[in-house]
């Protein structure tokens, strides 16, 4: 059990690089230390845009706030149940318990969410201020519309009205 939580917390504490997760090519004819200028400069640009925070950061501290908010609802619920059956001691550390790992889970989830909305938001800034600066970045290309032949035209005789 101690290994678990050893484990968690070394995992809690992982976090996202910062920059960018889009590959962005020079222009043609553009020589590469003018092409990192613009990286840099875009780099700047972007974690600007996104106030500054760090995607891991940002999951770290959700996790962290998750399991502290679920440890004290846990201990609470766990101390009043423990009241209803007389034991006031276990249910709290119970309770405490399974809210902290309930917290840390819930935690762990909106971290990740958050972490990649800011991401998003970061790639998204760095790429226009790439495009901007006329380097390659990448496009989403929609598939070619294939027409197949006409259905077969069918010849449906008249009744004869006699």
């Amino acid at each position: 059990m101690p290994l678990f939580f050893a484990l968690a917390a070394l995992c809690g504490c992982a976090t996202l690089p910062t920059g960018p997760s889009v590959t962005v090519l020079p222009a043609a004819g553009k020589p590469f230390e003018a092409f990192q200028a613009d990286d840099a400069v875009c780099r700047g640009w972007a974690q600007q845009q996104i106030g500054g925070a760090s995607p891991g950061q940002t999951a770290n501290q959700n996790a962290a706030g998750g399991a502290a908010i679920g440890a004290i609802v846990g201990a609470g619920l766990g101390a009043a149940i423990g009241a209803a059956t007389g034991n006031v001691g276990a249910g709290a550390a119970i309770g405490g318990a399974a809210g902290l790992l309930g917290g840390t889970s819930v935690g762990a989830n909106q971290g990740a969410l958050s972490a990649s909305e800011l991401q998003r938001r970061y790639d998204n800034a760095y790429l226009q201020c790439m495009y901007s600066k006329g380097n390659q970045v990448p496009t989403v290309r929609q598939p070619a519309r294939v027409y197949g032949p006409p259905p077969p035209y069918y010849y449906y005789p008249r009744p004869y009205l006699w």
